[in-house]
């Protein structure tokens, strides 16, 4: 039964008929609308608790998750943009839509995992930089974004410095002569690890998207993996793509 009022409420959130921030019938009105017993109308709220649709605010009540999700373009990420001086893409970006943006940045030299050492070829014993960012829109976090450098080649570069790079540590590549012209795309669906779960503030059973980018040079050496997981509850993945005419001799 509590499966039936979770879909009955889903519904309506669905179509509209609780709208965001809503509040829902209180537990007495459901128990009394469906003649459940308290823990049968719990477990139906904490269903949709758990799905992300619905926040408790205990005591005031249930009310519906207001939902603005942040679009998340992979393909813009080689673009020119006429970013502002003091702030960087990600920043300037939903600065412009009217949403509070900010980020939390930390720099260290590790030891890669195994999926960055092998994605950017390196030899065993060779360490990396990692910039480790969480992202946040309107103070929640909406995403983490970390990218792995061979320390190598970004050693006393603005990449070390736990700071915004206004021009973006793609040109600071391009500058120390490992300008990327080819990006390898993976999106990977799956539940969120632990750490994540804490970074990004994740209610139980949220799915997270998982993309991992290599960035090759024109010589094809590999020189950064950013790894960027995603709430599937906060995003949407947007990708663009045009026909190309075949030519008149094919």
């Amino acid at each position: 039964m509590y499966q039936q009022i979770a879909d009955a409420l889903r519904e309506q959130i669905a179509d509209g008929t609780l709208a965001s921030d809503a509040k829902l019938p209180t537990e007495a009105e459901l128990r009394a609308r469906y003649e459940v017993s308290r823990e049968t109308v719990r477990k139906a709220l904490g269903l949709l608790v758990n799905e992300g649709l619905v926040i408790s605010a205990r005591p005031q009540g249930h009310f519906v998750r207001r939902r603005q999700p942040m679009v998340f373009r992979p393909q813009a990420e080689f673009r020119k943009r006429p970013y502002s001086p003091e702030m960087d893409a990600f920043r300037t970006e939903f600065s412009e839509e009217g949403r509070e943006p900010r980020q939390e940045i930390e720099v260290a030299i590790v030891d890669p995992p195994a999926e960055v050492a092998k994605r950017l070829r390196l030899e065993p014993g060779e360490l990396v930089a990692v910039r480790k960012r969480v992202r946040y829109l309107d103070g929640e976090p909406f995403n983490i974004n970390d990218s792995y450098f061979p320390l190598s080649i970004v050693r006393d570069s603005e990449i070390m410095r736990p700071e915004d790079i206004t021009r973006g540590a793609n040109e600071v590549l391009a500058d120390l002569g490992y300008r990327q012209v080819r990006a390898l795309d993976e999106i990977y669906i799956r539940m969120p690890t632990p750490d994540e779960t804490h970074r990004l503030d994740l209610s139980p059973g949220t799915p997270v998207g998982y993309h991992v980018v290599t960035g090759h040079t024109a010589e094809g050496m590999p020189v950064r993996v950013a790894i960027s997981t995603l709430p599937g509850d906060r995003h949407v993945i947007s990708y663009e793509r045009f026909r190309t005419e075949p030519s008149e001799d094919a």
